[in-house]
């Protein structure tokens, strides 16, 4: 219920009681008028099962979602934050979770003079574009503690899901003209910039330069590496023999940029972009599976600096799937090896709580399992991904089993927390409930299962 209208409504009849109260009686109308109608109540899905878990976790993951909605410095209007111990929003993961926030308007009701779901997921991508930097960098991170006058996070360039992707599918629930634009000549500046500095060894990859690139804190694929570029400059390599590395997440997410790229140009009737969109991309995307791929392993892995694989099995191949660097029909034999050697593997990454941030079998899987992170933990974010890929390469009943058990987790604790325990779906406790990708994926999960 819009409780600024009931609060009207109260004053409203209050006044009309009090001045009833001064009214000769002979002149009251017979009848008094009919009371408003309150609105109805938003829709809510057909949930799996009558358990009432399903609602009350429904209305709680609202609940927090609504209270992570908050005003950012420099940028007008207010963003769906990270939540729990993250006061601000990252490349790696806002756009998405802004775009998975926005198609779920039809079940918020959106109090008067607040904006709505799609209005927060369009400010989730604007708010990086506005504090874009001349050369193109886009900023990694936009702190609720950054000071009107200080500069963003320029550090690392943290990125995972595209901000063009997410772009895109905004635009395709919006069609807003001016966003389009907008997304089209942000992310094209941004592209270039890692062209610029992300490709020191003119490789045509993308580069990692530290810890922070790819989000994965405490993982070991980055033992011995920084956390953060040197002065803070995402445009310096430490100097390390090993490093740069190339990364096959991170050119999986140029990739997935491009891809996007062409559809807005295509949009824009820019067609001559659109072409050479398409073939950068399909440039890339031919270098990750030729020089970053294993095929007697299955797996994905970077390549440092002295040309060694770093043997560390992780997260980064479901990151490559995500933006279906795989061609389902061109290469069915990488798919059908990283997928049985790899994801759908239960002693890799297919726990009984999927998807592990390190597969179990890798000698660098991480027990007991630390707060935040990459180690081994089942991470929400990855969870959150899920959809974005598995359905692609039609593995639905599998989509089905990851929902399933990430709803059934979720549900026993309600608190909404970053990561859990792979093989037992108890969360990590250290830090606070109220985290914006835990609460997004129950309500996304509970939304597409309630579909049958």
């Amino acid at each position: 219920m819009n409780k600024s209208l009931l609060r009207r409504d109260f004053l409203k009849q209050t006044a009309l009681a009090a001045g009833a109260a001064a009214i000769p009686s002979s002149l009251m109308p017979a009848q008094q008028p009919p009371a408003p109608t309150p609105s109805p109540a938003p829709p809510r899905p057909h949930f799996p099962t009558s358990d009432p878990a399903w609602l009350s976790t429904w209305d709680a993951a609202l609940a927090v979602l609504a209270g992570n909605v908050r005003s950012m410095p420099r940028y007008d209007h207010p963003v769906l934050v990270e939540g729990s111990t993250y006061a601000g929003i990252w490349l790696e993961c806002a756009p998405q979770e802004g775009q998975v926030y926005g198609t779920l308007q039809q079940y918020v009701a959106t109090p008067e003079g607040q904006p709505t779901l799609l209005q927060t997921a369009r400010a989730n991508h604007m708010a990086f574009f506005a504090q874009q930097k001349e050369d193109g960098q886009l900023p990694a991170s936009i702190k609720l503690a950054d000071k009107v006058g200080t500069s963003a996070g320029y550090g690392q360039i943290q990125m995972v899901v595209p901000i063009a992707a997410t772009a895109w599918d905004i635009f395709q629930l919006t069609h807003d003209e001016v966003f389009l634009a907008a997304a089209y000549a942000s992310c094209s500046r941004w592209d270039a910039w890692l062209r610029q500095y992300r490709d020191t060894r003119k490789t045509g990859l993308v580069e990692g330069f530290c810890t922070y690139d790819t989000g994965m804190d405490n993982s070991p694929r980055w033992n011995g590496i920084p956390r953060q570029c040197p002065d803070a400059d995402a445009r310096k390599c430490p100097p390390i023999p090993t490093m740069p590395r190339l990364c096959p997440d991170l050119s999986a997410t140029v990739y997935g940029g491009r891809i996007a790229l062409a559809a807005m140009a295509h949009a824009l009737g820019k067609r001559d972009d659109e072409a050479r969109w398409l073939a950068d991309a399909e440039h890339i995307r031919r270098l990750i599976l030729t020089k970053l791929y294993s095929p007697e392993d299955g797996a994905f892995y970077d390549l440092d600096a002295q040309n060694n694989f770093v043997r560390v099995r992780g997260d980064l191949i479901s990151r490559v799937l995500g933006e279906h660097v795989i061609d389902p029909h061109q290469d069915k034999t990488i798919f059908e090896a990283v997928w049985t050697k790899q994801i759908h593997n239960p002693k890799a990454f297919w726990a009984p709580y999927p998807l592990t941030s390190i597969a179990m079998d890798d000698p660098t899987f991480v027990r007991p399992i630390p707060r935040n992170s990459w180690g081994g933990a089942s991470q929400a974010l990855t969870a959150l991904r899920a959809p974005r890929w598995m359905a692609f390469y039609g593995k639905h009943a599998e989509l089905k089993i990851v929902m399933q058990q990430w709803c059934s987790a979720i549900m026993r604790h309600t608190e909404f927390r970053q990561q859990m325990d792979p093989l037992t779906g108890d969360f990590t406790q250290p830090d606070p409930g109220g985290y914006s990708p835990c609460a997004l994926t129950f309500l996304d999960f509970a939304r597409r299962l309630s579909r049958g």
